[in-house]
């Protein structure tokens, strides 16, 4: 009985693959369109023959295909950003050549939020916090920008600028007129008497 149905089986399984054989071949051809915007090609799309253990063709970047498939074959069209559209070629094509213009549907699809820590472990984490620094507030930021040595520093570092320059010229312009009237008289130099005696002690004619 076993044998028997085992028997069965393969016939019906050699019948279905012989009429699946049979079946005529079609030049199936189209061009993939956007479903919100049927004046916009979408290109590379996946074309999965689902009948014949998933073929697979692409379309071009114009979105246009064509290949040779059966007579109701299911064909699943998918790109990444759209819902996927399964198309079936009808039976009894007239002159084994068959045309269509898929529509696929864009799909938004919502990913699942994902936390990353730069921490493998707890005992990490509590580590880099008790070791964390504490960044200034704006006060403190302003008491040291206003310290003395922030000051200082600025001070030695900085170059002077035009009203710095200006005063130190006119400065140095008053010192020289103090100066030039304030020349001792040689003739009040007690040092300058003495050189002039021991000149003359000596016998310099000089």
């Amino acid at each position: 009985m076993k044998r028997l149905i085992g028997i069965l089986f393969l016939l019906t399984s050699l019948s279905a693959f012989a009429q699946k054989k049979e079946a005529p071949l079609v030049q199936f051809t189209g061009v993939v369109y956007n479903a919100d915007s049927a004046s916009v090609i979408v290109p590379y799309v996946s074309v999965t023959n689902i009948s014949q253990h998933n073929a697979v063709v692409i379309t071009n970047f114009k979105g246009y295909f064509s290949f040779v498939a059966q007579e109701q074959d299911s064909l699943q069209f998918t790109a990444i950003g759209y819902a996927p559209v399964t198309v079936v070629i009808p039976a009894n094509v007239k002159s084994h050549s068959y045309t269509v213009r898929v529509l696929i549907k864009p799909q938004i699809t919502n990913l699942p939020m994902v936390r990353i820590f730069p921490w493998a472990t707890t005992d990490e984490f509590r580590k880099d916090f008790v070791n964390a620094k504490i960044a200034d507030d704006d006060l403190a930021i302003a008491r040291k920008n206003i310290s003395r040595s922030s000051i200082t520093a600025m001070t030695n570092n900085l170059p002077r600028d035009g009203q710095e320059i200006q005063s130190a010229n006119a400065q140095a312009f008053h010192n020289d007129i103090v100066n030039s009237h304030s020349r001792t008289n040689p003739l009040l130099n007690p040092f300058a008497w003495g050189s002039l005696i021991k000149s003359i002690t000596d016998g310099d004619s000089k």
